[in-house]
């Protein structure tokens, strides 16, 4: 009886076993990349699929890892702390490189360049940043014209970020020098979408956005245009976000990376997406 008691312990601990290293090779294959897929041409959703830049570039890069790509979508806010904290292999959501996120997490190498635009109603005053902003003989701006100006921003996005800076900075905002704001005219929305509609029934007075999504919202909705001209609000760097501890990965990304570069890889999915014109 002893034996037979041995031998089916025996036969539960090498399932065990198998199943413990078969865990271990199912999670060692897979690449979890935690995005937000409300930010076209980069990430959003066709049915039921993801599709993008981001969505190609990142099945591009795990098949050069020789792993399956699995892909979270997640609101934005929550994707550093989730790679962060490993939930979550890496992020990639239009993510811009900023010396407060890098506190958090590390970067790949630049992919793509993102460009914050201005977007408004047809017919609104706001034609130029100088219809916004007070500039000194510089070129810095050191007030508000309209100090009861509201822009909509999608929450935790650097579009947020830049604006909820001190008007001096570049902000929409007034920030006492101990970094309380005084007055905040930024309006938090979870989506760029929900931003833009709060625009066309006048909620927010404007909507600082990444150009390319905003070349998708104005075509898909009449009556709000982007600011033309030179008229940019911020200029930006795009990267992965990796796990600090998780170097080893960051590597094996940037070495992808750079082959997909090289190659040509990464700009034909530009292309894709994001016309010359």
């Amino acid at each position: 009886m002893k034996k037979i008691i041995s031998i089916v312990m025996a036969i539960m601990l090498l399932c065990g076993a198998v199943a413990v290293f078969a865990s271990c090779d199912k999670k060692g294959d897979t690449l979890v990349m935690a995005t937000n897929a409300t930010f076209p041409p980069y990430e959003f959703k066709e049915g039921e699929d993801f599709a993008g830049i981001d969505i190609e570039i990142a099945e591009k890069i795990a098949e050069k890892l020789g792993m399956t790509l699995e892909i979270q979508d997640v609101d934005f806010g929550s994707i550093i702390d989730g790679v962060a904290t490993g939930k979550y292999d890496m992020g990639m959501a239009g993510l811009t490189v900023t010396e407060e996120r890098k506190q958090s997490v590390n970067f790949s190498n630049t992919y793509a360049t993102g460009i914050q635009v201005i977007i408004v109603n047809d017919g609104s005053d706001i034609k130029s940043l100088d219809d916004i902003f007070v500039f000194d003989d510089e070129g810095n701006p050191t007030a508000l014209k309209n100090d009861k100006l509201k822009v909509g921003v999608q929450q935790d996005t650097t579009g947020d970020i830049y604006s909820s800076s001190d008007v001096t900075e570049w902000g929409l905002n007034d920030v006492a020098e101990d970094g309380t704001t005084t007055t905040d005219r930024v309006v938090r929305f979870k989506t760029g979408a929900e931003a833009v509609e709060a625009l066309k029934t006048g909620k927010v007075d404007m909507v600082i956005i990444d150009n390319e999504p905003a070349k998708s919202f104005v075509n898909a909705n009449e009556g709000i245009h982007i600011l033309e001209g030179d008229n940019e609000y911020a200029i930006e760097d795009y990267a992965i976000c990796v796990a600090k501890d998780n170097t080893e990965l960051l590597d094996k990304i940037n070495a992808a990376l750079k082959e997909l570069q090289d190659d040509g890889t990464v700009q034909s999915i530009v292309d894709k997406y994001i016309k010359a014109n």
